[in-house]
């Protein structure tokens, strides 16, 4: 049977973390922990955000789609990773593949663009705040929202439609417990020279600019809060902003690692480790950050729990 993209290839299968057999069981385990804790922490905060009028605003708007982002690509690739670790062979279909890596990359870059968004809300409110309300409106931050998805989407059609133009006609196991790029350009016979270059370009641009602009919002952050005189001013600044600063620097970090230097199997195996941080720590740390490290979450929790208790 032949695919459309003329691939003698119809299946894959994933090796998974590890083949070592005493830790398949502890990993299964632990993952499924991971994703319950995940999937648990972003609909409570999402939860949180819609039922309590005081969270109500752009920062707390950016939050709930940051969740909504980070429940969606962990349930993208998590359960077959589960798989994984019971099956003896975790077998995904072409059009099963394809269909993981489109969304894994749509809702990664999305996740990018949402912070960068967060990066910029964060920089109005501190440095601009009599101007916060007209240039963070709801049609402002609508539009932010809508661009990051959209965005996210049209990098993803490009990477999954470069993908589907290859020819898989040898090894079909994918050094990975998921669909992605590098382990998916080392299994074509065909030249992979477009997909690097269009890798290079679409994903050195999402870093450059959203780096940029993060980088730039804060630097103005700080500068601004240099010239604020009073401690509570001081200390009002750094909170707002910890929390972001926090899954930002967590989530490029362990990005940038899991990507460095991919062409080779030994780089892929140890991109392989670090991914395993941004796909599945990084989503279950965030409502956490963005929980214990937020009053005003905090208080939305109390009165939740309040209302559902009497």
């Amino acid at each position: 049977m032949t695919m459309g993209n003329d691939s003698s290839v119809t299946e894959f299968i994933l090796v998974g973390l590890t083949d070592q057999p005493e830790l398949q069981l502890p990993l299964f385990f632990l993952f499924l922990v991971n994703y319950v804790v995940t999937v648990m922490g972003s609909l409570c905060l999402m939860n949180l955000i819609c039922l309590n009028s005081h969270l109500h605003t752009p920062m707390y708007f950016f939050l709930f789609n940051l969740s909504f982002i980070d429940l969606c690509y962990s349930s993208v690739f998590t359960p077959r990773m589960l798989l994984s670790f019971i099956l003896e062979r975790n077998i995904i279909s072409f059009t099963g593949c394809m269909t993981q890596l489109f969304f894994f990359c749509f809702f990664v870059s999305s996740e990018c663009y949402v912070l960068t968004a967060m990066a910029y809300d964060r920089y109005v409110a501190i440095c601009k705040p009599l101007l916060y309300p007209i240039a963070m409106s709801p049609q402002v931050c609508s539009l932010l929202m809508s661009g990051s998805y959209v965005l996210g989407l049209a990098g993803a059609v490009v990477h999954t439609g470069c993908m589907m133009g290859l020819m898989f006609c040898g090894s079909n196991i994918i050094n990975h417990y998921m669909c992605d790029i590098f382990p998916l350009l080392q299994l074509s016979c065909s030249s992979t020279y477009v997909n690097e270059l269009v890798v290079s370009v679409i994903v050195g641009t999402v870093i450059i600019v959203s780096s940029l602009i993060i980088f730039i919002s804060y630097a103005l952050i700080l500068f601004n809060i240099l010239h604020i005189q009073s401690a509570q001013g001081w200390s009002k600044a750094f909170s707002t902003c910890s929390s972001h600063i926090i899954t930002v620097g967590l989530f490029y970090g362990f990005g940038l690692l899991a990507y460095v230097k991919p062409s080779s199997a030994g780089s892929v195996g140890k991109g392989k480790f670090f991914s395993v941080f941004y796909t599945n720590v990084v989503p279950m740390l965030n409502p956490l950050i963005y929980s214990l490290r937020n009053k005003d979450v905090r208080i939305a929790l109390q009165k939740t729990l309040k209302r559902i208790t009497t």
